[in-house]
């Protein structure tokens, strides 16, 4: 075949694809593509359906539990935001002319309140002092009468106590002025947290300055949590290997500690953020700051931790906050990173160094100058002396606090927020009364380890429980013999006895002879009592006045049965007396079961002129609020005759100076002082009373077991007393003559009563009613006298 008929055979056709056909590999690449198309599509769908119905129910559960954590954080703000413990202060020292205070005695309350004794006050909690006078710049206080501001005044003091009390600013006269009265104890009944509540407002502002410095320098910018200084403390973490700085605000350190453990976990730091958001969303900064000051933890006082820069000054310094210096008041911000690792006692360099942090960056801030700063960190800790406790143990006295509390507001009164107790102690009749059962009873005790101790002391203005001691170990919380005990009271009860006779001024006198001859008595169930005195030698006859002051047996018998044992019963009875009374013979010789309470009871009515008034360990009561709660009045009435008590009296300042308790004269020979000493059968009780120009005293020596002790009242009881009055000087007795009192003579052996200058006579006091001296010393009249009628 030729090449032309070659080219002219037709071409073979390709088959033309039927319509709509495709080519099977590409047919299924079109059906996988399609399918993936599909499951992706369905997949995603799905993936945005879960997402979307998980993300509502998250934004349902997180707005759920906001609206929860708003709730709990409301309630915690706007209502209580803590249970503050009540607070028990002592008595608030009173000043006036004629006050029973010494200038030695207002010094060292002074000290004890923590004020500052400089060349010239300056300021307040600031005073000088010379030998009589006393400069003071007193700090505002809140007391039961109304709120007491600042004042400086100068006290002026003499022989008898405090002359004058004048206000610097005009030299104007004031009637009375009140010092603070000591804090002695708040009282727990939570959780164990202590605060003492006070507001930004009373704040030092360069309290606030440093913490906001030192903790959280953005807290006015931020709202709650600081995402930069989260961050930038991870990075410091992470670089040292180890915890070094935390990123939490104020206000989530608030949050923590107002409402979440100290849990370290990724849960408890959301919810921790989340409820600091809710707070600052709240509430204003301000009222965020003074709840964080209030609340932060500043360290521990044994069982109980100390919350709130207020009570961290008071138990790192003893002074309130607003007194503190710079530097102290950057030692409290310095301890808030950790109270344990900074505790000033244990580690005062590292304490002061992490002070002196503070200070460095409040001079690189412009808070302070070169020289401040210098000045600052050169300055000691200042710290409170580690041996001057923050609250007082005072297990006997709180003891009748709370039974007092109980019988008049109920049982349910220390269980309120922020209630304010106000009591009757004087912490310095409180600290002398300790020192002198501690030494005396560590001499007593050599020669017999079971002596124990009850003591009362009374302040005879107040009738107030002035300081109380239960025990030899005055802080042991157990057994109050102050008040628990029931032992004879021996011849505390005799005064009692001559009370009732001296009331009947015809018939005796302080010279009036007794008998002192053997006596046998029927005790009314068959047996006999025959009396002795405690020499076993009688004397026939003795003066009134001897037989008390020599407190002997048989005389104070005989004038008892002349009176009759109910008179004299009734006597003790009104003087204040709540035991029982067994009538028989025995009791004019102090068969009578008693306390030192009861003892102080009812000499507190012999001190205060016969005047019987209820002894009490409270005197008000403040709600949170500030407003007095009601109380009933103090039970009082003139139980004695004033003018027979005053004889009383004057016997037992005799007792004191010739008596059987003139050791204890000797001791104060500059002092009038009245006492009473007292022994009971075969000297199983040690007992003495006595007196002040401002304390009364009762004071009870013997064993548990009602062993003998070997002890009298004046080497047992009264020894107590006497290193009572070494620590706490006494005040002499005032004893001008009242209305209805004279003085009188008597003759010394008849007890006749005479004119002055009469031989063998002797000065008594007496009764004005009653006292008819013989004219002419007893003796004829002249011829002349008869004429003129003299």
């Amino acid at each position: 075949m030729t090449d032309k008929e070659t080219s002219k055979k037709p071409a073979r056709k390709k088959a033309a694809p039927k319509s709509g056909a495709k080519k099977p590999a590409a047919k299924k690449r079109a059906a996988k593509a399609k399918s993936a198309s599909k499951g992706s599509s369905g997949i995603g769908r799905r993936i945005w359906s879960i997402s979307w119905k998980l993300g509502l129910i998250l934004f349902v559960g997180v707005l759920s539990y906001g609206i929860y954590l708003d709730q709990v954080i409301a309630r915690k703000f706007e209502g209580q935001k803590w249970h503050l413990p009540a607070q028990v202060f002592s008595r608030s020292m009173a000043l006036y002319p004629g006050a029973a205070v010494s200038h030695g005695q207002l010094i060292a309350e002074l000290k004890l309140l923590g004020y500052r004794k400089v060349a010239n006050p300056r300021q307040v909690g600031e005073f000088s002092a010379s030998k009589t006078r006393v400069d003071l710049w007193r700090r505002p206080f809140l007391h039961p009468q109304g709120t007491q501001a600042e004042q400086r005044v100068m006290i002026t003091f003499d022989q008898q106590g405090v002359s004058s009390v004048a206000r610097n600013s005009d030299n104007r006269q004031l009637a009375v002025f009140h010092l603070e009265p000591v804090l002695l104890d708040r009282i727990i009944t939570g959780d164990g947290e202590d605060r003492l509540f006070v507001p930004t407002a009373k704040m030092p502002q360069s309290i606030i300055d440093s913490l906001i410095l030192v903790e959280d320098r953005s807290f006015y910018e931020h709202h709650g949590v600081n995402p930069f200084a989260i961050i930038r403390a991870a990075l410091v973490n992470i670089s040292a290997g180890r915890t070094v700085q935390g990123g939490s605000t104020l206000t989530q350190q608030l949050a923590k500690n107002f409402f979440l453990s100290s849990e370290r976990s990724l849960v408890r730091k959301i919810r921790e953020a989340l409820m600091a958001i809710i707070i600052d969303f709240r509430y204003e900064k301000d009222e965020i700051l003074e709840a964080y000051l209030n609340e932060v933890y500043m360290g521990q006082d044994k069982a109980r931790g100390v919350h709130g820069m207020g009570l961290a000054s008071q138990f790192y310094f003893g002074r309130p906050i607003a007194e503190l210096t710079l530097p102290q008041q950057a030692f409290l911000v310095a301890v808030i990173k950790g109270p344990s690792y900074y505790n000033p006692w244990r580690y005062p360099e590292r304490a002061a160094s992490r002070r002196d942090l503070v200070l460095r960056l409040l001079m690189e801030d412009g808070k302070l100058n070169v020289q401040q700063y210098t000045a600052a960190v050169e300055s000691p800790l200042g710290l409170r002396s580690a041996d001057k406790p923050v609250h007082q143990k005072l297990p006997a006295f709180f003891a009748v606090v709370q039974h007092e509390l109980n019988r008049r507001f109920g049982d349910s009164l220390l269980k309120q927020s922020g209630i304010k107790v106000y009591t009757t102690l004087d912490p310095m009749a409180q600290e002398a009364a300790e020192k002198a059962v501690k030494k005396t009873m560590a001499r007593l005790g050599k020669n017999d380890k079971t002596l124990q101790v009850g003591m009362v002391v009374t302040d005879k203005y107040s009738a107030g429980i002035a300081a109380m001691v239960g025990d030899k170990v005055p802080s042991y919380k157990g057994y109050n013999r102050a008040v628990e005990i029931r032992r004879p009271i021996g011849s505390l009860i005799k005064p009692f006895v001559y009370a009732t006779a001296l009331n009947q001024p015809a018939k005796y006198t302080l010279a009036t002879p007794l008998k002192d001859q053997p006596i046998t008595l029927n005790n009314g169930q068959g047996k006999t009592w025959s009396p002795k005195n405690v020499d076993k030698k009688f004397r026939g006859e003795v003066p009134l006045l001897t037989a008390f002051k020599r407190s002997i047996n048989v005389p104070t018998v005989n004038l008892g049965m002349e009176m009759g044992v109910s008179s004299v019963a009734t006597t003790l009875d009104k003087s204040g007396w709540r035991g029982k009374i067994s009538e028989y013979p025995s009791m004019l010789l102090g068969a009578v079961n008693g306390s030192p309470l009861m003892v102080a009871q009812v000499y507190q009515t012999i001190a205060d002129n016969g005047r019987y008034r209820r002894l009490s360990s409270v005197t008000a009561v403040l709600d949170m609020e500030n407003n007095p709660l009601p109380v009933a009045r103090v039970e009082q009435n003139q139980a004695l005759n004033p003018s027979s008590t005053y004889l009383v009296q004057y016997a037992m300042t005799q007792v004191v100076k010739s008596g059987t308790a003139s050791r204890l004269g000797k001791a104060f020979p500059y002092a009038t002082l009245a006492g009473k000493t007292g022994t009971s059968n075969d000297s199983r009780d040690s007992w003495f009373a006595g007196f002040d120009e401002r304390n009364v005293a009762a004071i009870w020596v013997g064993r548990d077991d009602n062993g003998k002790t070997g002890l009298y009242g004046s080497s047992g009881a009264m020894a107590v007393y006497q290193d009572f009055l070494g620590t706490r000087p006494p005040i002499s007795l005032r004893r001008p003559l009242i209305s209805g009192v004279v003085n009188g003579h008597f003759d010394k052996t008849t007890g006749v009563a005479k004119e002055s200058g009469c031989e063998n006579s002797i000065a008594l006091p007496a009764l004005e009613a009653s006292y008819h001296p013989a004219r002419n010393c007893g003796e004829p009249l002249s011829w002349w006298q008869k004429l003129t009628g003299g």
